[in-house]
C-alpha cells in the first residue's frame, strides 16, 4: 500500500533542505508536521483498514504525524496503531468528569494516553462555540497535559471582503490571553480557510503564506517573538498530495492538518512530501 511513497527513501534529505524546516538561524528547527483528522467517518472494518494502511506504510521520520479517529474509536486505534503516529481526539470538554452527558474530557484521554487533541476546528465553531469558549477548551487540556492543535481561520465572505486578519486575529487573541508561555511549547496552530475545506477549493501557495505570515507576525505580538519563531503553523484548507509540495515549500507553512485526504493513501504522500 502506499505504492508512491517509496519514493521517500531517495528523496527526503532533498525535501527536508527545501523545507529547512522552516526555521531560521534564531530558532531551533520546526519539525514538519501533519495531523489527519478522520471526522465523522468510520466504522469498526474502516478504522482497522485506516490503522493497516498507515502500518504498512513508508513514512519519513521528518515529519511529526498524529491521527485523530472519532471519540469512539480513540482507544481501538491508540493500541493498534504504530508507535512513531500519535493518536489524538478531535475535540474534549472544557470542565472535567462529572454531569456532562455526551462529553469527552481531557482527563479521560490523558488517562488512555492520548496525547494529542483539536480544538476549535471550523465545524466546531459553526455549531456556536465562541473564542472564549474554545481557548479555555484549549487551556483546560494544556492543564492535563495534553498537546493542542489550535484552529483559527476565516469564512468565504472574509477572504472576498479583505478582512481575513480581523477575523482570524480574535481567534488567537482568545488562545493567548489564556496561554503561559509555557503552554505555547504544546500548540500547533492551524489555520483553517474555510472556504476551503470540503469545497474543492484550495488557498494558492502565495495566498496561504500571507495568511501565515500575518499570524506568525502577531502571535509575536501577543505572546512574543520567539513563541512566534518556535510555534509551528499548519496549513487545514483540504490539502491533498497534489497540492501538499506546493504549499509546503513555503517558509512559514510547518505542515498541514488533513481532512478528507487522512482517510486515503494519499495521506502518506502528504507526511512525505
Amino acid at each position: 500500500m502506499f505504492s508512491s511513497s517509496a519514493r521517500v527513501l531517495t528523496s527526503n534529505a532533498t525535501k527536508a533542505t527545501v523545507r529547512a524546516f522552516h526555521a531560521s538561524g534564531k530558532a531551533e528547527a520546526r519539525k514538519f508536521f501533519v495531523g489527519g483528522n478522520w471526522k465523522c467517518n468510520g466504522s469498526v472494518q474502516q478504522v482497522n483498514d485506516l490503522v493497516s494502511m498507515l502500518n504498512q506504510s513508508t513514512l519519513t521520520t521528518d515529519t511529526e504525524v498524529v491521527v485523530c479517529p472519532s471519540q469512539v474509536y480513540v482507544q481501538g486505534v491508540q493500541e493498534k496503531l504504530r508507535g512513531d503516529v500519535a493518536v489524538g481526539a478531535q475535540d474534549c470538554w472544557v470542565q472535567g468528569n462529572g454531569a456532562h452527558t455526551g462529553e469527552t474530557s481531557a482527563d479521560m484521554l490523558s488517562d488512555m494516553g492520548v496525547g494529542w487533541v483539536v480544538i476549535g476546528h471550523s465545524e466546531r465553531r459553526g455549531k456556536g462555540e465562541a473564542n472564549e469558549e474554545v481557548a479555555a477548551k484549549a487551556k483546560y487540556a494544556l492543564d492535563k497535559g495534553l498537546s493542542i492543535m489550535a484552529c483559527c481561520g476565516e469564512p468565504l465572505e472574509a477572504r472576498e471582503a479583505g478582512t481575513t486578519n480581523d477575523f482570524v486575529f480574535p481567534q488567537l487573541k482568545a488562545y493567548a490571553d489564556v496561554f503561559t508561555k509555557e503552554d505555547w511549547a504544546k500548540v500547533v496552530v492551524a489555520y483553517e480557510p474555510i472556504w476551503a475545506i470540503g469545497t474543492g477549493l484550495t488557498a494558492t501557495p502565495e495566498q496561504a503564506q500571507e495568511t501565515h505570515a500575518a499570524i506568525r507576525e502577531y502571535i509575536g505580538q501577543i505572546a512574543g517573538a520567539d513563541v512566534a519563531e518556535n510555534t509551528r503553523i499548519l496549513y487545514g484548507g483540504s490539502a491533498s498530495g497534489a497540492t501538499a509540495p506546493g504549499l509546503s515549500a513555503k517558509p512559514d507553512i510547518d505542515g498541514f492538518l488533513v481532512g478528507g485526504a487522512s482517510l486515503k493513501p494519499e495521506f502518506a504522500d502528504i507526511v512525505n512530501c
